[in-house]
């Protein structure tokens, strides 16, 4: 796979670039982190105003057919700003999931509607005695006339506190089904809180909910779920790419500035040796990205190994950028008016996301390695 960047992608990658150079300075990042929603819908409007929001998808499915790289790309630059705006629920796991589920009138509108930067959607899926197995499932879908009845919970909801319609997987006798819920419906309730970085997640509770509509039936649900969730694995790497190279700028300057014992930080041969240990982890994690994107056009099992691995050194290096960051900065490096500090809270949360590192581990062990030669 070639990842030299076409004319266009590199368009894109610049206009991301100017785009939060223009509205993401860092004092109105903590202001839009402060409000209602935690993100400013104005900007969010701007994005599908830029076709951001459908860069990756297929023209088929009125997207602009920039693939998974159109999303890696954005998703850096946003990394690198530490962006609020809800573009990995909505426009990577929602809209990916409704990809790849079946054909239907509902399913195309839902898709045109979130292109166009009209409603937020959140997919309701993980759940608590899950614990990062993405096919476990114990809501319970059940028939009820011509259409279905929900009951669950569902934790870490991203993007439910300001989600305008909820994707819900439930199982029922037939397999998991993916269903469409109004979060605003009688016997729903999102409970709202923040991750360690601020952002707003929540916990979906469904009380006997009716669901507006069945995307996929029981037995058909689960695929685009884990493709949606195949997806967001590479944002959300790539995400982490983008603010760890940010941080290890940050990090760069500030110890070619301190001064200790009469030199600069950057003077000391511990400090440089920690800073090419940071540098190796970056790139190491980008390597591995890419090889996660190429990895969502192979066979099932060479697929989940791929983008298990991108995440399972992705998380590592993120911990491992962000607490030489906040260390090299020293106390200063915790305090809420300075950068480096979000950048490693972020980097955390990303590091956990969607399964850590031994998460991701495990799963990689458990996938069979269909692509190498039996051992008799």
């Amino acid at each position: 796979m070639d990842f030299t960047l076409t004319a266009e992608q590199q368009a894109l990658a610049d206009s991301v670039h100017r785009f939060y150079e223009r509205e993401y300075s860092f004092e109105s990042r903590k202001r839009r982190l402060a409000s209602a929603d935690g993100f400013s819908r104005d900007l969010w409007r701007a994005i599908a105003d830029l076709g951001w929001i459908g860069a990756a998808l297929s023209e088929e499915d009125g997207g602009f057919g920039g693939g998974p790289i159109g999303n890696a790309l954005i998703m850096e630059g946003f990394g690198r700003a530490l962006v609020l705006e809800p573009f990995l629920s909505t426009a990577i796991l929602s809209l990916q999931t409704l990809a790849h589920a079946p054909c239907s009138a509902v399913r195309d509108r839902l898709l045109e509607d979130i292109v166009a930067g009209k409603v937020l959607v959140a997919l309701a899926h993980g759940e608590t005695a899950a614990n990062g197995d993405a096919e476990y499932v114990e809501a319970v879908a059940a028939r009820r006339g011509a259409g279905w009845t929900l009951q669950g919970h569902k934790s870490l909801v991203l993007g439910s506190p300001s989600a305008d319609v909820l994707l819900v997987t439930a199982k029922a006798e037939a397999g998991i089904g993916l269903f469409l819920v109004d979060p605003a419906a009688p016997n729903v309730r999102v409970q709202a809180y923040k991750t360690l970085d601020g952002c707003r997640v929540g916990d979906v509770w469904l009380d006997d909910v009716v669901a507006e509509e069945a995307l996929a039936r029981p037995g058909s649900g689960l695929a685009p779920v884990l493709r949606g969730l195949d997806h967001a694995l590479v944002g959300v790497c790539a995400e982490a790419v983008g603010a760890m190279s940010a941080a290890l700028t940050l990090t760069r300057d500030y110890v070619k500035l301190r001064r200790q014992f009469g030199a600069a930080l950057s003077d000391f041969q511990a400090v440089q040796h920690r800073m090419a240990d940071m540098l190796v982890e970056l790139e190491l994690s980008r390597s591995i990205l890419y090889q996660g994107i190429a990895g969502l056009a192979s066979p099932n099992e060479q697929r989940i190994r791929a983008i298990s691995a991108m995440k399972a050194i992705t998380s590592s290096a993120a911990m491992f950028v962000g607490r030489n960051a906040v260390q090299l900065h020293g106390a200063i490096g915790m305090t809420e008016d300075y950068a480096i500090g979000h950048y490693y809270r972020r980097l955390f949360v990303i590091a956990h996301l969607f399964g850590n590192e031994s998460a991701h581990l495990d799963r990689i062990v458990r996938t069979p390695a269909t692509f190498w030669p039996a051992v008799s």
